[in-house]
């Protein structure tokens, strides 16, 4: 069983993304994106050992919770390239859709759009949920216009443990 997905979470697939749950093999590109500067807006850089803390944590969701998030892999090439789905720790208000691509490479492509997209809908179909927020930094413009493009709107802004955030609220999907 060491490294190897748990054999009753779905996968998604969309025209390009293969989204999976998170497997040992994936640490390697998570590490290497929060070493890089890409990921200060969301907690990083990070050092490995504090980068395996964080992948350890949200891999542990799919055990704890039944859901979390998904690798978001590249049909075509194989390769792992960001991550999307479902943040719900305990000291989190409600269930957050997230998503993160790890290199500049894939930007500007929709691929973080066809992620979060699917990884939304995979939430609602198969978990339930159905009206997530997204908590993103005000400086993240990027983030932002992805969610409102979602048809998020702002609700309010929180404190989060990670510092300050504002609140998107997605709209209800179908389960």
């Amino acid at each position: 069983m060491r490294g190897t997905p748990l054999p009753d979470a779905p996968v998604l697939k969309t025209a390009r993304l293969l989204l999976r749950p998170p497997q040992l093999s994936d640490f390697d590109a998570f590490a290497g994106f929060y070493a890089s500067p890409r990921s200060a807006m969301i907690g990083g850089p990070l050092d490995r050992k504090d980068a395996y803390s964080g992948f350890s944590s949200t891999a542990g969701q799919w055990f704890l919770k039944g859901y979390g998030f998904w690798e978001v892999i590249d049909r075509e090439s194989g390769v792992n390239i960001g991550r999307a789905g479902i943040y719900h720790p305990d000291f989190w208000p409600e269930p957050e859709l997230g998503w993160i691509i790890y290199g500049d490479s894939h930007e500007g492509r929709g691929i973080a759009m066809e992620a979060a997209t699917a990884a939304r809908d995979g939430a609602a179909r198969h978990f339930g949920i159905t009206a997530p927020i997204s908590s993103i930094e005000a400086t993240n413009s990027r983030s932002i216009a992805l969610a409102e493009r979602m048809g998020a709107r702002r609700d309010g802004e929180w404190e989060t443990p990670y510092g300050p955030m504002l609140r998107f609220r997605h709209p209800q999907v179908s389960a």
